[in-house]
């Protein structure tokens, strides 16, 4: 534990940061786009999003590993260069295949990213300053790709979806010399090595669930492949962890899970998160797709949202250091399940001010959420598990994200396919297309319902919610 904050240092990984998260939303409004460019389906397009996941799911366990291993200059700028790499391949990309490639290397560095970042401000400060900073963090987390549509809308709506990768090269290296030049260059490491066989258990663990359920959205969830990577997935996940416990290194330890309120807090932002990454996807559809939109207008439509959550987060820090994360956490995922819900009574006519009003709101309920009870788990931790803490947080962000978009996309496909053949049954197939409209749109209805109920459960989990003893720190 330092002895006092390193602003420097965190401001550098903050930079770094911002633009990794950027990234995770950058091409939701451009999803339409690269649909067309590359005749691709809504289940293929996703894997632009689903695979970035993807990656991060099996880089990130390691990074406990590394953390302990590396000094944090080393980590953060291989972390940037990858972001570079892959940045670049994904800019110049001719075939959608190499925009995978692109994205999974993008995704390779921001991974090691999110966790450094989130171990060293959780490290920095004392128990009672760590809501204000982690309020920060999430304002980076959140207000990055919450303001990605809106940017990208007016990129994609004048230029080529390519030019979103163009425009931040030359940021990541003013970065990557900021970070090269005033980065420390010493720190303390351990000595230790990695466990060959826990990164294999762990890809084979992670990346089979994550296929699994994406591969679903296109070839049905009675596939043999499907299946077979989705019980590869879990077999293979509870072997990972029954490793983890038995070393007496562990690359990630899971005995943070000894600890209630960070269980708690697992379990709440994960299922949060199955449910909100999807909207993510199913706006720009409902919005470019069903309704006509012009990429710029669906951005501006997001950005009211951006704005409360980049404005709300470190506010929502400083009121869980006053009152503790139960009432905020109650209040916001009440608020955020009612307008979920509320998304699942879209139609034709729906206004672009009621739509407007339903996603600020939602926003507004989000940025009470998850600065307070990631906190709150993280803070119940000693320091000695803290790296292992902020890993496996930034592996469940992307991994139930991933999970929860690859399910419900799923859904929406498969009510689709279900309701337009009965509207055909129904009305014949003289108007298709509008009958593919309207089986669309009840598509996306019932997956906002199914959302509306995971994050009901995100919410009844709330009422179990203690604040953490600030003043152990062993």
């Amino acid at each position: 534990m330092q002895n006092k904050p390193d602003y420097q240092l965190i401001a550098v990984l903050m930079s770094g940061a911002f633009i990794a998260f950027l990234s995770n939303t950058f091409l939701n409004v451009a999803l339409p786009s690269i649909m067309d460019d590359f005749n691709v389906t809504t289940a293929t397009v996703q894997w632009v999003t689903t695979g970035y996941m993807l990656v991060n799911g099996i880089v990130i366990p390691t990074t406990a590993f590394l953390m302990q291993r590396f000094i944090a200059r080393q980590l953060f700028l291989t972390a940037m260069l990858l972001f570079l790499a892959g940045t670049i391949i994904a800019g110049f990309s001719p075939v959608f295949s190499i925009l995978i490639l692109g994205r999974m290397i993008q995704a390779a560095g921001a991974a090691i990213m999110m966790p450094l970042l989130m171990n060293i401000m959780m490290t920095s400060f004392p128990p009672r300053q760590r809501g204000t900073v982690m309020g920060i963090f999430t304002l980076v987390m959140f207000f990055a790709p919450a303001i990605g549509p809106t940017l990208s809308g007016f990129v994609v709506q004048y230029y080529s979806w390519h030019y979103l990768f163009y425009m931040i090269i030359p940021i990541i290296l003013i970065v990557l010399l900021v970070a090269y030049i005033r980065l420390p260059k010493h720190s303390d490491t351990t000595s230790i090595n990695i466990d060959v066989l826990s990164i294999v258990l762990s890809t084979f663990a992670f990346g089979g669930i994550l296929y699994g359920f994406s591969a679903a959205g296109n070839k049905g969830w009675l596939q043999p492949d499907v299946i077979v990577a989705v019980v590869v997935g879990f077999v293979t996940l509870f072997y990972y962890v029954k490793r983890q416990l038995n070393l007496s290194i562990p690359m990630l330890d899971f005995r943070v899970y000894e600890y209630s309120m960070f269980t708690l807090a697992s379990l709440i932002v994960g299922t949060m998160n199955m449910a909100l990454f999807s909207g993510m996807l199913l706006m720009p559809i409902y919005l470019q797709n069903l309704r006509a939109f012009s990429p710029v207008d669906t951005g501006l439509l997001l950005l009211p949202g951006a704005i409360i959550m980049g404005l709300m987060s470190p506010i929502s820090g400083k009121l869980f250091d006053m009152l503790g994360p139960r009432k905020l956490a109650m209040t916001g995922l009440f608020i955020t399940t009612v307008t979920t819900f509320l998304f699942s009574r879209l139609n034709f006519e729906s206004s672009y001010a009621h739509i407007i009003t339903i996603y600020s709101l939602r926003a507004f309920g989000m940025s009470l959420v998850m600065t307070p009870v990631m906190t709150n788990g993280l803070n119940s931790l000693p320091n000695r598990l803290m790296p292992h803490g902020s890993a496996i947080n930034s592996m469940l962000n992307q991994v139930s994200g991933g999970v929860g978009t690859a399910l419900l996309i799923t859904l929406m496909q498969n009510y689709t396919h279900t309701k337009l053949q009965q509207l055909i049954g129904q009305f014949g197939r003289d108007n298709i297309d509008e009958l593919t409209r309207q089986a669309t749109l009840s598509g996306i209805n019932f997956s906002f319902i199914v959302a509306s109920v995971i994050i009901l459960i995100s919410f009844i989990l709330t009422f179990f919610l203690k604040r953490s003893g600030v003043e152990q720190q062993a």
